[in-house]
């Protein structure tokens, strides 16, 4: 049996804790799996009440907290509550976690906390009744019973489509398929396989049928079947999403062919210099974000994704970063933190992903968020961001090294810092426009814009007095030791 580790302030949550062992005792599958640890069914011990918390957590697969106002009013030498102790051991331990938050709660500040910690971490489930919330457990547990083989119900990908036929396959998607597997990965079939043969391989056949992943792969117009199958590219000059958006595309097709046509979107927009090479004759590009890092980050959208959801990938590219969206959130069993460091790889679309590994479009090992903070690194950028954010996934990429916390850090007066955000946004600033928007006299404009050019924030474009203009530079300054919140500029 599987036990339940119920995590919440006893005295708020005391209808939803009992309500909770009730429902799993008396549901005749889940009864059949799962035990509930309550701390309330405890007979009297000799025993620290959080000595017997932690315990039990260690020996608990599943940790369910239940987050609402408050913190709860004892409190550990270093001001930590037994929820959030045991909400902490839980991810140390890899544990499997579901959160669920109340709604309608004002939480304390330190509750509040915790709770967008854990957003951070993974997804969220609000509830706004029992109902509600015996219903996301309900949902989460299944789920945790199908991905531990109890529950032997097809995946998506595995499953067939009512009405899809082998006409829907289009042979030339498949031989283009096996030519960039056999150059790759030196995939066995030849390149003259049957398109039978081909599904076949990779088990995306049932009764000999073309199964949902075969459609996404390699069907004709895939969106007939799969209302989601689009990725959705915006363009913003700004750093927000405003209307009238400069450039929108949705893509549609195989995943192959949305991935390549929103890589290609996205890198025609951004910046890019020749660079010559001494090794060969023509001379090589590099643009602001790396080509790698920005196909990493679209492709894992789409292999990971949830296509039961009719939302698709959203590509979103501002002044500023790349985001890019995908439903689904992480595994519940993965964290933010774990893709940061080596990790196993938890893919949501196995059989989608097995023929995107072998076209090298995706790795096995789950290395792709390491890759992406490598190339990152390399080019001078910051590193990636990854959050969860409600039911979405979300990948924020940034163009330049002058992200928020780097600009909160640098020093600047208010109207300097004002002034950075405006040129990000507008691209580049004027001396006339800057002693418009900060009110202040030509002489005091003069020090703040040179002050931000010594830093080495920003450089001249040109100009002269009040038509001087300049722009965010687009490398990062050398801090120096003596002034942390000055740069010497460059």
């Amino acid at each position: 049996m599987t036990q339940l580790f119920i995590s919440s302030v006893q005295k708020e949550f005391q209808s939803e804790r009992y309500a909770i062992r009730d429902f799993v005792n008396k549901d005749a599958l889940l009864n059949q799996f799962f035990t509930v640890f309550l701390f309330e069914d405890l007979p009297p011990i000799d025993q620290r009440p959080d000595e017997v918390y932690l315990d039990e957590v260690k020996d608990s697969p599943i940790y369910v907290g239940l987050f609402g106002s408050q913190y709860g009013k004892w409190r550990d030498e270093n001001g930590l509550s037994p929820t959030e102790k045991e909400y902490r051991l839980a991810t140390d331990l890899g544990k499997r976690r579901l959160v669920l938050v109340k709604k309608e709660n004002d939480p304390e500040p330190e509750m509040k906390n915790l709770i967008n910690q854990a957003g951070d971490e993974l997804v969220r489930k609000r509830f706004s009744s029992t109902e509600e919330m015996l219903d996301l457990l309900h949902r989460s547990l299944i789920q945790y019973l199908r991905d531990e083989g109890v529950i032997t119900t097809r995946e998506f990908d595995a499953q067939a489509y009512e009405g899809a036929s082998m006409a829907d396959m289009v042979p030339s998607k498949i031989r283009r398929f096996l030519e960039l597997a056999k150059a790759e990965r030196s995939y066995a079939l030849s390149l003259d396989s049957s398109v039978e043969t081909v599904l076949a391989h990779l088990d995306l056949l049932v009764d000999g049928l073309p199964t949902k992943g075969a459609i996404l792969l390699f069907g004709d117009r895939p969106k007939r079947y799969v209302p989601g199958a689009d990725i959705n590219c915006l363009h913003f000059h700004g750093t927000e999403v405003a209307k009238p958006i400069p450039s929108q595309q949705v893509y549609q097709g195989t995943v192959f062919e949305m991935v390549d046509a929103a890589v290609d979107f996205v890198m025609s927009k951004l910046t890019r210099r020749v660079v010559p090479s001494s090794q060969k004759v023509a001379s090589d590009v590099e643009y602001e974000i790396p080509y790698k890092v920005v196909r990493e980050a679209v492709v894992n959208a789409v292999a990971h994704r949830s296509y039961t959801s009719k939302a698709g990938v959203q590509v979103m590219l501002f002044a500023d970063r790349l985001e890019v969206w995908n439903s689904g959130g992480l595994p519940e069993d993965l964290t933010i933190a774990q893709l940061r460091k080596p990790h196993r790889s938890v893919p949501r679309n196995r059989l989608l992903c097995e023929p995107l590994y072998l076209a090298r479009y995706i790795e096995r090992a789950g290395t792709g968020t390491l890759d992406m903070i490598k190339f990152c690194t390399e080019a001078g950028l910051p590193e990636p961001q990854f959050r969860s954010e409600g039911e979405h996934f979300v990948t924020t990429i940034w163009r330049d090294w002058l992200t928020e916390d780097v600009l909160a850090g640098l020093g600047l007066n208010e109207r300097q810092t004002k002034a950075v955000k405006l040129v990000r946004h507008e691209r580049e600033l004027s001396n006339s426009r800057y002693r418009e928007i900060a009110e202040v006299s030509e002489s005091t404009a003069l020090r703040d814009l040179r002050e931000l050019v010594k830093c080495g924030v920003l450089v001249k474009l040109g100009g002269t007095g009040r038509s001087t203009t300049y722009a965010v530079a687009k490398n990062k300054p050398v801090i120096n030791p003596s002034n942390p919140s000055r740069a010497e500029g460059g």
